[in-house]
């Protein structure tokens, strides 16, 4: 894998370098933090393929995804991977590879339902802790929700990545065909909505550096959030990077 210079590249003597990186929806995190691993060298940590796998996996057994309890009892059998190299995102349930699978829109129509679970999430972070501190890489980037201030919260790299609305809405729009931006950005709205009865993505807690993406493009964006970890990394993996605007 090609990297970027980064300074002190050899592994802390503690564990690897977490970078968490949270956002709404459609803000790029997935697709710029997996870049930004790509460029460092680092390992990549997509928390929500875990919830669309669960909601795969729990559909595969003919459960309601809307009862809680079925679901959180589904979790004792629910044998997940997934590989963290930047470029080789594969899911696994089982010796299942689901990677295509739980991008299937029914399991996108269901995952919401799932992960609005309190259980299942405290089930899930347990999971996302176990990766994050694993042997095997020097550095990873995680995004998804919580990971800011619930999975990672003394992350020394703590991102909240976000854009304007119309900007989030445009730019998705461009990623679908047949879907027009006023469609789209009514989607993101219901999506931002839902998502806040579990969490609040849109503000970034104390030590979150928060990089607006709004007037950058997409390599712009990403030197944005490496200048971020850069300056974590420096600054002796600080836990509190004092809230700054990117």
């Amino acid at each position: 894998m090609s990297a970027t210079s980064f300074p002190e590249r050899a592994q802390r003597a503690d564990g690897p370098f977490v970078v968490a990186v949270d956002g709404p929806a459609g803000s790029g995190k997935s697709s710029v933090s997996k870049a930004a691993a790509a460029k460092l060298g680092f390992a990549f940590l997509d928390t929500g393929a875990a919830y669309r796998a669960l909601t795969w996996f729990a559909t595969q057994r003919g459960i309601d995804v809307t009862d809680a309890g079925a679901v959180i009892d589904a979790i004792a059998d629910f044998d997940y991977r997934i590989d963290t190299e930047p470029g080789r995102q594969r899911v696994f349930v089982g010796e299942t590879d689901v990677t295509g699978a739980i991008r299937d829109p029914e399991v996108s129509a269901r995952v919401s339902a799932v992960a609005r679970i309190a259980e299942v999430r405290l089930r899930l972070n347990e999971i996302f802790r176990g990766i994050l501190t694993g042997d095997g890489h020097d550095g990873i980037v995680a995004e998804g929700r919580d990971i800011t201030t619930v999975v990672a919260p003394d992350a020394p790299a703590r991102i909240l990545l976000t854009a304007s609305p119309e900007v989030r809405a445009a730019r998705r729009a461009g990623e679908l065909d047949g879907h027009s931006v006023a469609e789209v950005a009514a989607q993101l709205h219901a999506r931002d909505h839902a998502d806040l009865q579990v969490v609040d993505f849109m503000t970034a807690a104390d030590g979150v550096t928060t990089v607006d993406s709004t007037d950058l493009n997409f390599d712009e964006t990403v030197d944005a959030v490496i200048d971020v970890i850069k300056a974590a990394r420096n600054a002796g993996a600080a836990p509190s990077l004092g809230g700054t605007d990117v």
